[in-house]
């Protein structure tokens, strides 16, 4: 099986929960909180695979556990070719639509300016109600988009639908 790293920042703890779920759904997967577990960008170097996940705050900005990192990765751009990349986050579309998930849209920008392959794991717009998302391209999420606030009872459904489409994108098998 392919070296998958699943990064997560999560204020709430949303965030963190659907990286719980993907570190069970991929099989010797790695979960790094960058709250607690990040040391630094050669961190990547570990995995083939990266899974970003991230709340949207203000602005549509990803969350406070991510600032500094991504500074770093647009100032000293680090040589992520070859990673496979696919991003997760959790976002309110009802009380901030007009900013749902707009992080991982930002943070797509950043791993693919680092030579990270994006386009991973795109999902539908389908059944959400936001004014707006960065995050919406050609009419899909640059990722997964999770509202707990709003639609609690989806979460665990759309999480490891994610995980058996990320799958057949990135060519994983559990059983290697």
């Amino acid at each position: 099986m392919a070296n998958v790293g699943i990064f997560v920042g999560s204020s709430g703890g949303v965030t963190l929960g659907a990286a719980e779920k993907l570190q069970e759904l991929f099989e010797d997967s790695e979960l790094i909180n960058m709250e607690e577990d990040y040391d630094g960008l050669e961190q990547f170097d570990d995995f083939d695979i990266l899974l970003i996940g991230s709340s949207t705050w203000g602005q549509g900005d990803p969350q406070r556990d991510w600032v500094d990192v991504l500074y770093e990765m647009q100032n000293d751009a680090p040589d992520l070719s070859g990673k496979k990349v696919a991003f997760f986050g959790a976002g309110d579309q009802k009380t901030h639509g007009e900013h749902f998930v707009s992080a991982l849209a930002k943070m797509e920008e950043i791993f693919k300016k680092c030579g990270a392959k994006t386009g991973f794991g795109y999902t539908s717009t389908a059944g959400y109600e936001y004014k707006l998302s960065l995050a919406e391209k050609d009419g899909k999420f640059c990722g997964l988009a999770i509202d707990d606030i709003n639609q609690k009872d989806a979460t665990s459904k759309r999480v490891s639908a994610w995980a058996e489409q990320l799958k057949k994108e990135m060519g994983i098998d559990d059983d290697d």
